[in-house]
């Protein structure tokens, strides 16, 4: 007997042993990680002045609305052949933002401290815990991940204000278990509606508030708030600024001749790669055919993924008694509620990365929503995508290669989420240590 329980001292100092040994390991590689962040960062921080054309194009576009020029119209714009792509509501909330060209002089550091807000906004799906591993991770994707906030810093694009939106509606909506209170969760609603309406193609993302781990009539709710926050800026700048919604439209739309607009850009976005493979096959002039491809191409890498991946893990455990399938789903979500939020977060992941017009510094926001998934990932997964999302795109940054942006940022985006994609049945991801 006495050897037996020697014996059995002796797995369990081993495997406590093999435990901690793990978790060096995975600490020394996060840090490795954080110091090449670190280095891309502080280059981009110090490179060339003349970037930021994105900041200058939006406050040019507050001036010459301030001056009762129409800012759709490039012509009226200061230094820049760029066009203002948002809503005219924009107009007036982006004004103190640009009071006195601080902004646009300074926007750099000022970028820097709200992605560390954002960073530090966002939540551990269920739990308030945080602990100083979780927090570098954060850190590490919201400024390293899958290069967008790179862009951001190259362009000073103000998407940088949506991921700070997006941050605060996760850490509003993932609350614990047993918070019973619904008002956060209808702010995060409003907040993550608002987010959709700041750039449009994303409006789909609302769809996965359905997966939180929530009763129907208050996801319903949440989903009829969040679609009313997407639709109030519209409607407001159609009431408010009728003329300029017009000229909005026209500028989106190419209409207004010579001059940019969004259409004739160039974007690493499955839609994108559809037309890509229409146009070799000589067929790049006819929209269904580019429509259904896009749709193939988005439901082969992304959305049938996500669903099998889901049912594999809700399947082991069909009740017994007759109800409908969507009655058992909405059961099992609150049953494991865990499970739902990381799934919430992966299909809000999975609709962002299927939008038709991604653009590259719009990866900053697919980084927020990894960010959230990352932290309770086996070593090992956990380690893969932070090499893939993080320190390989922080290298190439760092050597100036040519990973910066096109499908490079897709490419990686695409095979992180599948690396995310939950593995288990609902009781052993549930149960999966944090």
């Amino acid at each position: 007997m006495t050897s037996l329980a020697s014996s059995a001292d002796a797995g369990q100092q081993s495997s406590l042993a093999a435990e901690a040994s793990g978790k060096t390991w995975l600490t020394r590689f996060i840090l490795a990680v954080a110091i090449l962040v670190a280095t891309a960062v502080a280059i981009d921080l110090c490179a060339d002045e003349t970037f930021g054309w994105d900041a200058r194009v939006n406050c040019a576009a507050v001036e010459a609305h301030v001056a009762g020029l129409d800012p759709y119209y490039v012509k009226n714009l200061k230094d820049t052949k760029l066009s203002y792509p948002y809503l005219p509501v924009t107009l007036d909330a982006f004004r103190p933002l640009c009071a006195g060209g601080f902004l646009v002089a300074h926007y750099k550091p000022i970028f820097l401290v709200l992605a560390v807000i954002c960073a530090l906004l966002l939540p551990v799906p269920g739990t308030a815990r945080r602990d100083w591993q979780d927090v570098a991770l954060r850190l590490v994707f919201a400024l390293g991940g899958f290069l967008g906030f790179d862009w951001i810093i190259a362009t000073g694009n103000f998407a940088i204000l949506s991921g700070l939106l997006t941050a605060a509606s996760l850490a509003l909506l993932l609350r614990p278990a047993q918070s019973a209170s619904v008002t956060p969760q209808l702010a995060g609603a409003a907040l993550l509606g608002l987010v959709t309406s700041f750039k449009l193609v994303f409006f789909p993302v609302l769809a996965a508030l359905y997966l939180l781990p929530l009763p129907r009539a208050r996801k319903l709710i949440l989903l009829a708030v969040a679609s009313s926050m997407f639709a109030l800026p519209i409607l407001g700048s159609l009431m408010i600024y009728p003329d300029l919604f017009k000229s909005w439209l026209a500028a989106l739309s190419g209409q207004i001749p010579d001059q940019h607009y969004p259409g004739n850009e160039v974007n690493p976005s499955l839609l994108f790669l559809s037309l890509m493979l229409a146009d070799h096959f000589g067929l790049a002039a006819s929209k269904p055919v580019v429509a259904v491809l896009y749709g193939l191409i988005a439901i082969a890498l992304v959305l049938a993924p996500l669903a099998i991946s889901v049912w594999r893990m809700i399947g082991a455990e069909r009740p017994a008694a007759k109800v409908s399938l969507l009655q058992a789903f909405d059961d099992w979500l609150i049953h494991y509620p865990e499970a739902a939020m990381r799934i919430t977060v992966l299909a809000m992941y999975a609709l962002y990365l299927c939008a038709p017009r991604l653009k590259e510094y719009a990866f900053f926001e697919l980084a927020l929503y990894a960010a959230v998934l990352v932290v309770n990932l086996p070593a090992a997964t956990m380690a893969a995508v932070l090499a893939i999302a993080v320190a390989i795109p922080a290298l190439a940054s760092i050597l100036g290669g040519a990973f910066l942006g096109g499908f490079g940022q897709l490419a990686i985006a695409l095979i992180c989420f599948w690396l995310l994609l939950p593995r288990e049945p609902s009781g052993e991801a549930a149960s999966q240590p944090t």
